[in-house]
């Protein structure tokens, strides 16, 4: 694998912003191109819709910028205005051998995104969760969850769910490359991209922020499989998030996502093989040094002097002992 990177793909927008009118500008972003492949969607369960007029935002995964992704949950996100629809976001395997990520927007049609099956209405091509009908949102509850006691204006269609749904049993989260889904925008899809469109709302932006505040959603803790996998409503702090949230499940057949190691340990020079020579005569033991050579005798010691003798004494004559007294 490649060693973790981040660069800014400008390609050919700066001419792309001098050529274009003012009101296309919003759909203009500068990608994130990364080159370690996005991890496989988790499985969550959707909240139910909150409010009338809120569109479904899919959960996906984010680049932090140094050298992880990071699960954005789904939310409930109320549309910039009727008759707006949300086209997500997604990776594309990009020149070079890099992921690039396209960011979503909102537009009066659903555009492509990378043939990625997000679920809930998202099924790869177009959007089969609800229409608008005059100036209020129609959910279709066979894609999407509502609260049926705030959301009255609901249908039922499995024709459109089924039509635009595209098999992906493992979940990939990134569109061609070795391993991604293989699809191409049509030539619908490809109108609509040239259309003017809108940028996430600042309740998006602010979610995407707070999202990369709860360290439990990075992959390299999680493995691909975050415990805070959507929420209700946009979150304004961590805590809300995690109070609120519902968490996820693998996805069948996908592998588990295994961390790229930190550019600190990357930088580190690799351990060199010595050849098998060099190692046999390593494995020897080192040569002892020659012992001391011996030290000479010490010369013996003198005995020590003895003292001189001393003269004779003449010898004094034996007293007499005194009687014993007897009575």
């Amino acid at each position: 694998m490649k060693t973790p990177g981040m660069r800014l793909v400008f390609g050919a927008l700066l001419t792309a912003l001098f050529s274009m009118p003012a009101q296309t500008l919003a759909q203009i972003t500068i990608g994130v191109s990364v080159n370690i492949e996005p991890p496989a969607l988790p499985v969550y369960v959707q909240p139910p819709c909150p409010q009338p007029n809120y569109m479904w935002v899919p959960g996906y995964w984010a680049w932090d910028g140094v050298g992880d992704y990071y699960w954005v949950p789904g939310t409930w996100v109320l549309a910039p205005q009727p008759g707006y629809l949300w086209t997500p976001g997604y990776w594309g395997w990009g020149d070079g051998g890099a992921y690039v990520f396209h960011s979503g927007y909102w537009g009066t049609q659903v555009g492509f995104y990378g043939g990625v099956n997000y679920g809930f209405g998202y099924g790869g091509g177009g959007f089969a969760g609800g229409e608008w009908r005059g100036g209020v949102f129609a959910y279709n509850t066979a894609a999407v969850s509502v609260n049926t006691t705030v959301i009255r204006t609901t249908y039922v269609n499995t024709t459109i769910v089924n039509n635009t749904t595209i098999n992906n049993n493992t979940h990939t989260s990134f569109n061609g490359g070795p391993n991604g889904v293989a699809a191409k925008p049509t030539p619908e899809q490809q109108a609509v991209a040239n259309q003017p469109h809108l940028p996430a709302t600042p309740a998006q932006q602010q979610h995407e922020q707070v999202a990369k505040q709860d360290k439990s959603n990075f992959a390299s803790a999680n493995h691909g499989v975050p415990a805070h996998a959507a929420v209700p409503r946009p979150a304004t702090n961590v805590a809300e998030l995690q109070h609120s949230a519902v968490p996820a499940k693998a996805a069948p057949g996908a592998k588990p996502y295994a961390a790229a190691p930190k550019p600190a340990d990357a930088a580190k020079p690799a351990a060199v093989a010595k050849p098998a020579a060099q190692q046999a005569e390593a494995a020897k033991p080192a040569n002892k040094l020659p012992p001391p050579p011996p030290k000479a005798p010490a010369a013996p010691k003198a005995p020590p002097s003895k003292p001189a003798p001393h003269p004779p004494q003449a010898a004094h004559p034996k007293e007499k002992e005194p009687p014993e007294h007897n009575p």
